[in-house]
C-alpha cells in the first residue's frame, strides 16, 4: 500500500509524467508499461495512450467551443507521456511543472463552479468570473512552482521526498473533487425538481473510479496480460475523459433555462393585482396594458395610451 508522501509505490505501478523526476537520482520506473514504438528515428512511448490523447483533445475541443471554457491539460501531458520531450531535458522538467499546475488549477475551477451555484455570486457575472481566472491562475503558479522546485531541488523542497507534491496531487486534488461531488448532490437534492441530474454526476463517479482503479491498481496486471501493448493509463485516461463528459453533460442538464434553480428553490411569483384594489375609487382606469379594458395602453378602454377611449393620449382627444 502506498505510503503517505511517498511516489514509490506508485510510480512502480503506473507511468506517470511525474515518476522520472522524483524519488531516486534517476527517477522511478514502473514494473510494467505499455511498449514504445520507432517513428521516423523517434521512439514513441505510450502509442495506445496517445490515441486516447487525440480523442480526448478533440471531445474537449468541441466542449469548449460549446461552454467558452480555457481549461485542458491535454496536449501537455500527450506530449510528456509520448516521449516527444526527452526525459533528461530541462523542458521535461518545466513541461511537468506547468502539466501538474494546469490539472491542480482545473480541479480548482471545477470546485469553484460548484461553489458558484450556491449563488455566493451572480453566475455569469464580472465578479464571479474574475474570482474564477485569478484563483485559479493563482492555484497555477503555486501549482508549477512548487512542482519545479521540487524537481530542481530548490530551497526546502527536493526531489527525494517530494511530500508536499504529493499533498498537492493526491490529497488537495482528491478533497476538492471528493467535496465538489457532495456539493452537486446537495444542489440537485435541495433545489431542483429533476433528479436526472443525479444520473450524471454518478456516472461521472463511476467513469472516474474505474479509470482510477485502472490506474493505480491494476495497471501491471492489465499490461502483463495485454504483452505491454498497453496499461493501467490507457483506461485511467479513458476513465479521466469519460468523467470529465459526464461533467459536462451535467453542466448542460441543469443549465437549459437561466432560471431553472437557485438555492432554497425559491421562485419569483409576479402577482397581478386587482385594478381596483391597486387604485381604489377611481372606477378601474390607469394600469398596466390591455386590449380592451383599462390601463396604460389599450385599444378601446380608459388610461394612458389608447385608440378612441379617454386618457393621457389617443386618438380622440387628450384628458390630463
Amino acid at each position: 500500500m502506498a505510503q503517505f508522501g511517498d511516489f514509490n509505490r506508485i510510480c512502480k505501478t503506473v507511468a506517470l509524467t511525474v515518476c522520472p523526476l522524483v524519488g531516486a537520482d534517476l527517477g522511478l520506473e514502473p514494473t510494467c508499461y505499455s511498449r514504445g514504438i520507432e517513428l521516423q528515428g523517434t521512439l514513441i512511448f505510450q502509442p495506445a495512450t496517445i490515441i486516447i490523447h487525440v480523442v480526448a483533445l478533440l471531445m474537449t475541443t468541441l466542449m469548449i467551443i460549446h461552454i467558452r471554457s480555457k481549461y485542458t491539460a491535454v496536449v501537455v501531458e500527450m506530449l510528456l507521456v509520448s516521449g516527444i520531450v526527452p526525459l533528461a531535458s530541462n523542458a521535461y522538467i518545466y513541461m511537468t511543472g506547468i502539466h501538474t499546475g494546469l490539472i491542480t488549477s482545473a480541479v480548482w475551477c471545477l470546485l469553484v463552479n460548484g461553489f458558484i451555484g450556491y449563488q455566493f455570486f451572480e453566475d455569469g457575472t464580472a465578479k464571479s468570473l474574475w474570482t474564477i481566472r485569478l484563483s485559479s491562475l493563482f492555484v497555477f503558479v503555486c501549482a508549477t512552482g512548487l512542482s519545479v522546485a521540487t524537481f530542481r531541488n530548490i530551497g526546502p523542497f527536493n526531489a527525494l521526498k517530494p511530500a508536499p507534491l504529493w499533498i498537492v496531487l493526491y490529497v488537495f486534488n482528491g478533497g476538492a473533487i471528493a467535496l465538489y461531488i457532495c456539493l452537486q448532490i446537495f444542489l440537485v437534492l435541495n433545489t431542483l425538481d429533476d433528479r436526472w441530474p443525479l444520473g450524471d454526476i454518478a456516472f461521472g463517479v463511476a467513469f472516474y473510479a474505474v479509470g482510477q482503479a485502472s490506474l493505480y491498481a491494476f495497471s501491471v496486471k492489465i499490461c502483463d496480460h495485454a504483452k505491454h501493448y498497453i496499461d493501467g493509463l490507457f483506461f485511467g485516461t479513458i476513465g479521466t475523459l469519460l468523467a470529465v463528459m459526464m461533467v459536462y453533460k451535467y453542466w448542460d442538464s441543469i443549465t437549459k433555462e437561466d432560471l431553472e434553480f437557485s438555492v432554497g428553490n425559491k421562485q419569483h411569483v409576479w402577482e397581478v393585482r386587482d385594478v381596483e384594489e391597486e387604485y381604489p375609487g377611481q372606477d378601474g382606469y390607469g394600469g398596466g396594458y390591455s386590449n380592451d379594458g383599462h390601463g396604460g395602453y389599450n385599444n378601446a378602454g380608459h388610461g394612458g395610451y389608447n385608440n378612441d377611449g379617454h386618457g393621457g393620449y389617443n386618438n380622440g382627444y387628450q384628458e390630463y
